[in-house]
């Protein structure tokens, strides 16, 4: 393979453009061509050090403990001005590094800035209290202080967008940060930090080091000055993270894995109910951890509605995910679209019938890349692995239910407790199944809408904690107890005031 035409980047850790300590390299694809287009830093162990002592010596001394919060949430605010001047040009770095559609991921990037204007903005809001004492003489109030040292590991699927929701709380908060983002799509993170230093950020408040996940990820886990982990990735390597954090007594939290139900009720508006089903597993490629990739059909309506939902999918639109008009793009990475393609093997064996696609798509417009033809499966249950694990493509299936009690007892019957949807015009219904859906995010009559204002995250085995909204900024604080006492004479030092 020819590197000398490849984009060559570097890692970024404390304030400097450093290679891995090896000076080694591996290269990233692009999935629309199957092709390499950039080479990444090789990290090990040594670099992830390198970085935490960085971030550990801006959290305890230098520029960045001595700004006020007031100044940080002005870095903040600046660093959002600039995601929005160069919003497109990390669009297209995403779309080459994952291959998600330009159209969708100009607007994300765009978005992605409210982040860091919201936090940037609560960062002096952050308020302790006077608590009411018991004890005479005595003056106590609440403090809340950053943890130290985060380590912010983000997916392939949407890695700007997702990053943003770590860092932008973590910064607010006065923490300082090492980034491991996937070893698929590192370039869209380095380019960002571009922007960072441009902010005005002080060396050591934001690092990246990238790599793969035993040679990067598992040392910054460990590593004994990082105060708290925030992952996004499946569960099982979510479940790995949490049992190695846990040795450090280190705090986490976690967006996980999911296999949201989309459910449809008889007396819902069909068509958009179809235009619903459709976002929530085909937009994206199905790539997105709110997939709603178990469709639940009131059976009265079942044939009519797979009919309608078959037609509308069967139109959409492959090819380059840089074209406006392409809807459904490439898989991110060749080990992901395998993955797919056994579980659409395994859906077969196990009985689901595939009525639409449930093949790797060789249409002319999707040349060499890793396509999947989007899939339909009905006659699926809900015992069957294709409904229970979660597949992270453009694969759906289709289970019938009878009544609201039948489609609760199905869409609570995973281990995953992400989202979910329901389609009604009948408001007690509505408000029924959103308090009993065993989910952290339940759409009524729309799917796969989040913003920075509300909170996000799983039940079960879909995570710990949540993301975005107020609340979010308390994951990266902990809180600290203060007693003064205005009494003229020390009491009895033996006793327990």
């Amino acid at each position: 393979m020819d590197t000398a035409a490849l984009t060559k980047y570097r890692m970024y850790i404390n304030g400097q453009w450093v290679e891995a300590t090896t000076g080694g390299y591996f290269h990233s694809d692009n999935p629309y061509t199957g092709k390499p287009w950039a080479m990444i830093p090789l990290g090990t162990a040594a670099d992830v050090d390198h970085a935490v002592q960085a971030a550990s010596a801006a959290f305890t001394s230098g520029e960045w403990p001595r700004l006020t919060a007031t100044k940080r949430g002005a870095l903040l605010r600046r660093l959002g001005d600039l995601v929005t001047e160069k919003s497109k040009m990390l669009a297209e770095i995403e779309v080459r590094d994952n291959g998600k559609l330009y159209a969708e991921m100009s607007a994300q990037t765009a978005y992605m800035a409210q982040w860091y204007y919201y936090y940037g903005g609560l960062a002096d809001k952050i308020e302790g209290q006077v608590i009411p004492s018991d004890k005479a003489d005595t003056f106590n109030y609440t403090r809340h202080e950053p943890l130290g040292v985060i380590a912010a590991i983000i997916p392939w699927n949407s890695p700007l967008l997702l990053m943003a929701w770590k860092l932008a709380p973590a910064l607010a908060a006065g923490n300082t940060v090492v980034i491991k983002p996937s070893e698929y799509t590192s370039a869209s993170a380095l380019e960002f930090m571009k922007l960072v230093e441009q902010a005005g950020f002080p060396p050591g408040v934001v690092n990246v080091v990238t790599g793969f996940g035993p040679d990067v990820g598992a040392p910054l886990v460990e590593h004994p000055l990082v105060a708290k982990v925030a992952f996004t990735g499946s569960d099982a390597t979510g479940q790995k993270i949490y049992e190695a954090a846990a040795r450090g007594l280190k705090r986490v939290s976690m967006e996980l894995g999911g296999k949201s139900p989309n459910i449809v009720f008889d007396d819902a508006h069909l068509e958009n109910a179809v235009k619903g089903v459709i976002s929530g597993i085909f937009a994206a490629t199905g790539q997105t951890c709110i997939a709603g990739s178990r469709l639940l059909v009131q059976r009265g309506i079942h044939d009519a509605f797979v009919e309608k939902l078959v037609a509308f999918a069967r139109s959409a639109r492959m090819g380059d995910p840089m074209s406006m008009d392409t809807q459904v793009g490439p898989v991110t990475n060749l080990p992901q679209f395998e993955k797919i393609l056994k579980y659409i093997d395994i859906a077969k064996e196990d009985g689901a019938r595939p009525v639409l696609g449930g093949a790797r798509a060789t249409r002319p417009e999707c040349g060499a890349g890793w396509f999947v033809e989007p899939t339909i499966f009905t006659g699926v249950k809900n015992s069957m692995r294709i409904a229970q694990e979660e597949v992270f493509g453009p694969v759906l299936s289709v289970i019938p239910f009878e009544d609201e009690e039948d489609a609760i007892a199905i869409g609570n019957d995973v281990v995953f407790g992400l989202a979910a949807g329901v389609w009604t015009q009948n408001m007690r219904r509505a408000f029924t199944m959103a308090e009993r859906l065993q989910a952290g995010t339940v759409w009524v009559n729309t799917y796969r809408a989040v913003s920075y204002l509300s909170p996000f995250g799983g039940y079960k085995r879909s995570g710990i904690g949540r993301e975005s909204g107020q609340e979010m900024i308390k994951e990266y604080l902990q809180t600290k107890s203060v007693w003064i006492s205005t009494a003229t004479e020390v009491p009895n030092p033996f006793i327990m005031r």
